[in-house]
């Protein structure tokens, strides 16, 4: 039987930084239809938390819905350089986020990080936006 595999893209915004946050987030299958859409209003936070949460709501929600093969597209190449062992985290508040990424991560059964260009990751950037938009 052939796993199915799902795609996860996040995306952190911040009006500032540090400044207002948000972070949104989107599963789809391997067509690329919407299975799950996500945003979080994050209060006063740096551009590099945004990216963080984000990406830690998506991984829960897709553990929550039992996605468990994942390809995971970030726009921040920092984090998916962090992520990949690139490079070291040596920020104390995104060391403690980093624990619970990779905690999640733990979870999955197959998952990949990848850098994407902004472009191609425009729907969760549009809910990080409005998660910021709305509350402010």
């Amino acid at each position: 039987m052939e796993k199915k595999s799902y795609k996860l893209y996040t995306d952190g915004a911040c009006r500032g930084n540090p400044g207002i946050g948000g972070a949104g987030a989107v599963i789809t299958d391997a067509n690329e239809n919407i299975l799950w859409e996500g945003k979080q209003y994050l209060g006063h936070c740096t551009n590099n938390i945004a990216e963080y949460k984000a990406l830690i709501m998506g991984l829960k929600s897709a553990l929550q819905n039992g996605y468990k093969n994942m390809e995971v597209y970030l726009d921040s190449e920092l984090l998916a350089r962090q992520i990949n062992g690139v490079y070291k985290v040596k920020n104390e508040n995104l060391k403690k986020l980093m624990r619970e990424v990779r905690h999640l991560l733990s979870s999955f059964e197959s998952i990949q990080v990848k850098h994407v260009a902004r472009c191609h990751n425009a729907h969760a950037d549009k809910l990080a936006n409005l998660a910021v938009d709305e509350n402010i």
